[in-house]
């Protein structure tokens, strides 16, 4: 709905001015400042609506960090942040868009041959760590025992340059006792990340990779490649991550685990020759030697790298006497695309967040347009990459437009569009998390706010000790490393979190709208205070 409407809507109640009777009712907008109840009172169930229906519609096909749809998405709110008055920031020509550098990092021909045959990745074996071999490479192997170096027991001989060749685990006795420990207690060759123990031993001996052989049944070790399958399938064999650092996935060293199948095939035994290797190695208490004769193979790694096109969106409200002190309204606008042919819309997730934002941006652009401009400046941003680790964010303040050191703090807004079990059949609710974490006079700032038209504020999402860590997982945290005072709405998770269910039809927009009227309250208070906020705590 336009400014104009909305203004004939309030006119009699709001703006009972004799200048109302000769002048046409542009001249009235540019005349009587709106307070702050009348910009609250744009912020409609149906302007949310009306942005949501475009956003989560099927056409943005779940906005999948750098597609095509998600681009669309940019567009659609950088227009809307153009209209509402606010300003692009970025670069020479003063976009509304900041490029957020990230690569899709993924995996091409990946592949083991042995006796002729080809095994493939996801399929036959799993990797712990990978080490990228753009060109098949012929290695020769060694089989090494449980490939453990303790004490007095080693299972090493040389094997410098060639890929070592290790049964998961550590030796036990019959009696239940490990020989590492003497004990019923694993040694760190069994525990945890035991892999990474066996990695850094095979790496210090000059091996050129390892792998491992399954102490899983051949039926259970068949389930986890499946498990790994469908995780892939979901996610995708790539990742995103920022062009500038280090590969997260890459590594120097290649680390795969194979089944007892494969691992027999290799090495040209039956696959009960496993358990009479290992009961020799229990009955002399000690690495034996020439367990298996070893095998040469040839592995290829081929590791892909490409340029993502994504964006976060950026529309700035200069301030009056405090503009150099900037306030940050933020929600992500990305979600997880299409799955299995199926559309994930993210209607709440986080579609309700960013239209909250545009309608929250909407009502301060109509205050700037009715010469209310606020005291300080605010930047409203729709962030990508979420989804996909913050990344949106973290770029942002790794490369802010404003500095950091200016910014008063961020609102964030994921997920506000829903009711979660708990709170079915009650009141008007709002979880909020983190706003005493840093600043006492931003949680102060936030209860004297919520007095205007009162909701249920739930913090039990606060504690430091919840599971969820929901503190940590959405875009607020990367502004809270940096002491930046946050406070982030959330409703909750529903049965339709991440499902392609999470649509436009199931969000309450009466809710929305109380909810997002809220966060511009609180955001005008913060902008337009005398002071700005302090930075007195520093809780977890």
């Amino acid at each position: 709905m336009g400014l104009q409407k909305k203004l004939m809507k309030k006119i009699t109640k709001n703006i009972l001015l004799p200048l109302i009777c000769v002048l046409p009712l542009v001249s009235c907008r540019t005349v009587a400042q709106l307070t702050p109840d009348d910009l609250a009172k744009t912020i409609t169930a149906q302007d949310l609506r009306t942005h949501l229906t475009y956003i989560a519609s099927d056409s943005m096909r779940g906005r999948d960090t750098g597609s095509p749809e998600q681009r669309l998405a940019a567009k659609y709110i950088a227009d809307k942040f153009e209209s509402y008055g606010l300003k692009g920031v970025v670069g020479d020509d003063k976009s509304h868009l900041q490029l957020v550098d990230l690569v899709k990092r993924g995996w091409g021909d990946f592949y083991l041959k042995a006796n002729n045959k080809k095994y493939q990745y996801l399929t036959d074996f799993i990797s712990n760590s990978i080490a990228p071999m753009p060109k098949e490479e012929s290695l020769e192997t060694v089989f090494v025992g449980y490939g453990i170096e303790d004490k007095d027991f080693t299972d090493y001989v040389n094997v410098k340059d060639k890929i070592v060749i290790a049964f998961e685990g550590e030796p036990k006795s019959s009696d239940g006792n490990f020989l590492i420990t003497n004990t019923t207690e694993m040694s760190k060759w069994s525990k945890g990340d035991a892999w990474k123990e066996k990695m850094n031993l095979a790496k210090s001996k000059g091996a050129k990779g390892l792998l491992l052989i399954s102490k899983q049944s051949v039926e259970d070790f068949e389930k986890t490649v499946k498990q790994r399958q469908t995780m892939m399938k979901r996610f995708g064999n790539a990742r995103l991550g920022f062009r500038e650092t280090s590969d997260p996935q890459g590594s120097d060293f290649a680390v795969l685990t194979i089944g007892q199948n494969m691992a027999a095939e290799m090495l040209k035994v039956n696959i009960t020759e496993f358990d009479v290797a290992k009961e020799k190695i229990v009955s002399a208490k000690k690495s034996v030697d020439n367990l298996f004769k070893n095998q040469p193979i040839s592995l290829k790694i081929e590791r892909t790298v490409d340029g993502i096109d994504t964006y976060n969106v950026l529309g700035y409200l200069e301030g009056t006497d405090k503009k150099d002190e900037l306030v940050i309204v933020t929600s992500h606008y990305d979600h997880v695309g299409v799955q299995d042919g199926k559309i994930y819309n993210g209607a709440d997730d986080d579609g309700s967040g960013t239209v909250s934002v545009l309608e929250v941006a909407q009502a301060f652009g109509d205050a700037a347009k009715s010469g209310n401009k606020p005291r300080r400046s605010v930047l409203f941003m729709t962030v990508t990459g979420e989804e996909k680790g913050l990344l949106g964010s973290e770029y942002y303040v790794k490369h802010p437009v404003f500095p950091l050191a200016n910014t008063v703090c961020d609102i964030n807004i994921d997920m506000v569009g829903r009711t979660d079990k708990d709170h079915e059949g009650k009141g008007d609710y709002i979880y909020v998390i983190g706003s005493d974490k840093l600043s006492s006079e931003l949680h102060s700032a936030l209860l004297e706010q919520n007095k205007k038209s009162p909701i249920d504020l739930d913090f039990r999402f606060n504690d430091p000790n919840d599971p969820n860590r929901f503190y940590y997982r959405s875009d607020h945290y990367n502004f809270a490393k940096n002491k930046i005072p946050v406070a982030f709405f959330f409703n909750g998770v529903h049965d339709d979190y991440h499902q392609p269910t999470d649509d436009v039809e199931k969000i309450e927009f009466d809710k929305m709208e109380k909810r997002a009227r809220l966060v511009f309250n609180l955001t005008w208070e913060i902008a337009n205070r005398e002071k700005r906020l302090v930075v007195d705590s520093d809780k977890k």
